[in-house]
């Protein structure tokens, strides 16, 4: 092969590499949930300020992660929710170290996101699990884990988690 030929493929590869910004970072859709993004403080009405939580991207912003723990027990986990273009459906995978894994679907609109999926109770009998994760304001988020014995024609709620924005 001609060594200028060569030369000019060569100069022309980082033009192909660098197309352009990731599908999931020009997606609007998948920006849905950029206001829960940063370091939070996490509590419940009745225990404010008794955990913590970072959620940030990754995978060129195709791959929102949580994770969280408590500040007064050893109760932590990881959330992993990311958007799918091809079927326009959020998908969540939800894992603590009490083993309990919840893989769920929703829908996710602006400043709110709505996950939903069954899983098994302590007696082995399918419940069906919702995760609502609403912006209230800039700086706070609430998360509510409601589950429902019968199939979704009545619910209650698990935990109401308060999320206030840290600022360093």
């Amino acid at each position: 092969m001609n060594t200028r030929i060569l030369i000019l493929i060569l100069a022309a590869l980082p033009a192909f590499a660098a197309s352009g910004p990731s599908p999931c970072a020009s997606n609007s859709d998948a920006r849905q949930l950029d206001y829960w993004l940063g370091d939070w403080t996490v509590g419940t009405a009745t225990a404010p300020n008794t955990g913590h939580s970072e959620v940030s991207l990754s995978l060129d912003k195709c791959l929102l992660t949580e994770s969280w723990g408590s500040d007064t027990t050893n109760h932590q986990g990881k959330n992993a929710i990311a958007y799918n273009p091809e079927d326009k459906t959020w998908y969540g995978l939800f894992v603590d170290n009490h083993g309990r894994v919840h893989a769920l679907k929703g829908t996710v609109t602006p400043g709110s996101a709505e996950f939903m999926g069954p899983s098994r109770d302590e007696n082995g009998k399918i419940v069906l699990n919702k995760v609502k994760i609403v912006r209230v304001n800039q700086d706070n988020v609430e998360q509510v884990w409601q589950k429902s014995p019968d199939n979704g024609a009545s619910w209650t709620t698990d935990v109401r988690m308060l999320y206030a924005r840290k600022y360093l």
